[in-house]
């Protein structure tokens, strides 16, 4: 993932639209500009590369790619001229199918997987069959622990060894997600002692958020092959920052504002004796 500029992210963002029924979208012709292409003949290709990625993913590319036809003007008169109404995932699929050697690409690369991705653990099918928040709480706690496990492996990969580094590299995850706060200090915006786990007393929204960060992380490490513990923790850092960002963008409330909630323990206690 590259970091995302203020700039590329503000260009993508005005240019999306919001349709009649409320549904965000860009169009293909604003679009391809901000990937670098000057001249939209070239574009439909990079489109078609994405619909049949798209195809092959979910079977259709009818809720993604709408075909649509609207009027320029070309001086006194106007003219009809095809264009493609893009969901964020199909602008995640367009960005994949560019050309990578275009720096326009890597911004959106990186602006549409952040929200795209973000979006996918709070719509997956198994999380979507989930109705109370109770449910949703233990889902993503059990998600947490396990995607924690294996960006702990990559960290340990990258260099850091011991607990108390391990602490450290948690905490740089912490700070770019949660302003600059470390676990500490989380713990004393939430009213939670030194003892309590910060994970058990989240809700579901801010146990999705930290969620996508583990993953982020982990496949971020991994993917680059990052070696030593400054890099990792640097890494670290930079990607809590952007799912920060990526909150601050769909006009989310920022992790450290949102309530503290009874331990998930009791939860789970309530569970194993209905079992």
């Amino acid at each position: 993932m590259n970091e995302l500029t203020k700039e590329s992210a503000f260009l993508f963002e005005s240019i999306r639209h919001i349709n009649e029924n409320g549904v965000e979208y860009w169009s293909a012709r604003e679009l391809a500009p901000c990937l670098g292409y000057k001249r939209w003949e070239s574009f439909p290709e990079v489109i078609e590369k994405a619909k049949r990625a798209c195809e092959s993913a979910v079977g259709t590319t009818d809720n993604d790619f709408r075909e649509v036809t609207k009027i320029v003007r070309a001086g006194a008169t106007g003219k009809p001229v095809k264009d493609v109404h893009l969901t964020r995932y199909a602008c995640y699929l367009v960005a994949q199918n560019g050309d990578p050697r275009k720096t326009e690409i890597a911004q959106a690369q990186t602006y549409f997987a952040i929200q795209t991705r973000y979006a996918e653990i709070q719509q997956s099918e198994a999380y979507q069959q989930l109705t109370t928040e109770e449910s949703k709480r233990l889902f993503l706690r059990e998600q947490l622990r396990l995607h924690n496990s294996k960006l702990a492996d990559a960290a340990h990969a990258a260099g850091v060894i011991t607990p108390l580094e391990y602490a450290v590299f948690q905490n740089f995850g912490y700070k770019g997600m949660y302003a600059g706060l470390t676990a500490k200090g989380i713990r004393k915006k939430k009213g939670l002692s030194d003892k309590q786990d910060i994970l058990d007393h989240m809700g579901s929204t801010e146990l999705a958020a930290n969620l996508f960060r583990a993953t982020q992380a982990a496949e971020k490490i991994n993917k680059e092959k990052i070696q030593g513990k400054e890099k990792a923790n640097a890494t670290h850092f930079e990607v809590g920052k952007e799912v920060r960002e990526a909150i601050r963008r769909i006009g989310g409330t920022m992790p450290e504002e949102l309530p503290t909630v009874e331990s998930i323990k009791v939860i789970e206690s309530k569970k194993r004796k209905l079992l």
